[in-house]
């Protein structure tokens, strides 16, 4: 183990190898002002769009005219308002009912259907078979640590500035009336996403739900935009320990999954002091490594890199999340490995040394899929073979050895070329520069050759065909069976009768 050295300054992501890349480009769409601010005057946001309406369901339009007429006022409210400004695909609707009490509101949503009581404690509604939250204006008051620790005060005659004061960020804030077309933005949201800055909406009441710290965090990587001062200075001052694993686990997901530069998130936790709450990634802060293979920096600023050029090979399936959390723990292991030998920095075995950080990150995150963690583990322990087995020489043997290991956690050999390709463009050398990895190159097209980049070879042989030669069941079945499987993996023989005859006659 050899002492930290500084975090090197000014190091930015490289390109990235377009084998699959995400696009998350914003379009912005021009707004026109009215109105005037004040306690009861909202900022009033007319749309001046190429879309006629907003891609919303026609019942939730009924619904919303119903409400109406029974003297209400439906606000569609949150993240769905902040995306469609944006231009991006608005999915999930929660919907801000004002001037109903709760039993007049379940009354009218009872004419569409049978109606759910998601949380009667916040005041949460749902007519089944639409996914859309109806809920009450609400006074949230702080009285005891943790996402439970609230005083909770519904009143339907609350006016949206008081009820939206509660959200965490001003672009968060902001709500449309589904019947006028207009925008609500009390608290200046609009303003902020023109000029892209994350703002709260409630400085004063910003630290009641720690968690927020890291939402910033997420919205920073996701849309690429700034923090303001003041809001950087009140994360500093929040505390992620009452925070439950799971609320921490969900908002990890998405700085990662999300974020088009997820090193800009981790990056504002590091600013913050936030990281400190998550001891195996704060661990790679200052571990120095060899310049010659990583100029870049040290471990935390290539961890960073390999993050953002992992986000670019992401292509929306279920192994983006296992990609994700491997480029984000394949180097836990350095820290407690590194060490100086002859004026170079070398860090041997640091695969393996990390598996049990790896478990212990997640585990504290408590990932409740199983699945998860035993793959992101094999990607780590795998991460640098890649580059290995091509300078090695690896037999096709050896190659079908390394699929069946990844395959049984659920990982691909294609998957871990990806992770490979992303730890190797996630730092700064000549070659990673003109995004050229010959080695990576090399072993993805061995893998296709061998018909293993999918998946793992399948056992030819098999107990039934041990049968079928009159042995009788046992435990020596698993020798026989053995042999038989590494004599497949040697030669590459489909044929269990040609497999047989080399190991029993």
């Amino acid at each position: 183990m050899i002492t930290r050295k500084r975090r090197l300054e000014g190091a930015t992501p490289s390109g990235a190898p377009h084998i699959r890349q995400k696009n998350h480009t914003p379009v912005h769409t021009q707004f026109t002002t009215n109105g005037q601010t004040g306690p009861k005057n909202y900022r009033k946001v007319l749309f001046m769009t190429d879309r006629e309406d907003p891609p919303i369901q026609p019942i939730v339009q009924t619904i919303a005219r119903s409400i109406a007429s029974a003297g209400g006022r439906a606000i569609i409210v949150g993240g769905w308002v902040r995306d469609y400004l944006l231009g991006i695909e608005a999915k999930d609707i929660d919907m801000e009912v004002h001037g109903l009490p709760l039993p007049r509101l379940e009354a009218v949503l009872g004419t569409f259907g049978g109606v759910i009581t998601i949380g009667r404690a916040f005041g949460v509604l749902r007519v089944k078979g639409l996914d859309v939250d109806f809920s009450m204006p609400r006074r949230d008051s702080k009285i005891a640590a943790g996402h439970r620790g609230f005083r909770v005060e519904f009143d339907s005659d609350l006016d949206f500035e008081a009820a939206s004061r509660r959200r965490d960020l001003t672009i968060n804030s902001m709500g449309f009336d589904l019947l006028t077309g207009e925008v609500l933005d009390p608290h200046g949201g609009r303003a902020d996403l023109d000029v892209g800055v994350l703002r709260a909406t409630c400085p004063e009441r910003f630290a009641e739900d720690p968690l927020r710290g890291v939402r910033v965090a997420q919205f920073a990587a996701r849309f690429g935009m700034d923090v303001d001062p003041q809001l950087i200075q009140l994360m500093t001052g929040l505390d992620l320990g009452e925070l439950s694993a799971e609320r921490l686990f969900v908002e990890f997901e998405k700085l990662l999954l999300k974020g088009t530069r997820p090193s800009v998130g981790f990056e504002l936790l590091r600013e913050t002091g936030l990281i400190r709450f998550f001891p195996e990634i704060d661990a790679l802060i200052g571990v120095p490594q060899d310049e010659k293979w990583h100029p870049e920096g040290d471990v935390w600023v290539h961890t960073l890199l390999v993050l953002d050029e992992a986000a670019r090979l992401c292509d929306g399936g279920r192994d983006d999340l296992i990609l994700m959390f491997a480029a984000l723990c394949h180097d836990f292991g350095k820290p407690e490995t590194t060490f100086e030998e002859g004026g170079r920095i070398k860090s041997h075995g640091h695969n393996m040394a990390g598996l049990k950080h790896v478990e212990r990150f997640l585990g504290r995150l408590r990932a409740s899929n199983k699945l998860l963690v035993r793959a992101v583990k094999a990607l780590v322990e795998h991460h640098l073979a890649p580059a290995l087995f091509v300078k090695q020489g690896a037999t096709p043997k050896a190659y079908r050895r390394l699929a069946r290991k990844l395959d049984g956690a659920n990982v691909s050999m294609e998957l871990l070329t990806r992770l490979a390709f992303a730890d190797h463009f996630g730092r700064t050398t000549p070659d990673a520069l003109q995004r050229e990895f010959p080695a990576g190159e090399t072993f993805a097209r061995t893998a296709r050759a061998l018909l293993v980049e999918q998946e793992g070879p399948r056992d030819v042989v098999l107990g039934r065909h041990l049968i079928a030669r009159g042995l009788q069941p046992g435990v020596h079945f698993n020798a026989i069976l053995a042999r038989c499987r590494e004599l497949q993996d040697e030669t590459g023989r489909q044929d269990p009768e040609w497999i047989l005859r080399r190991v029993i006659g």
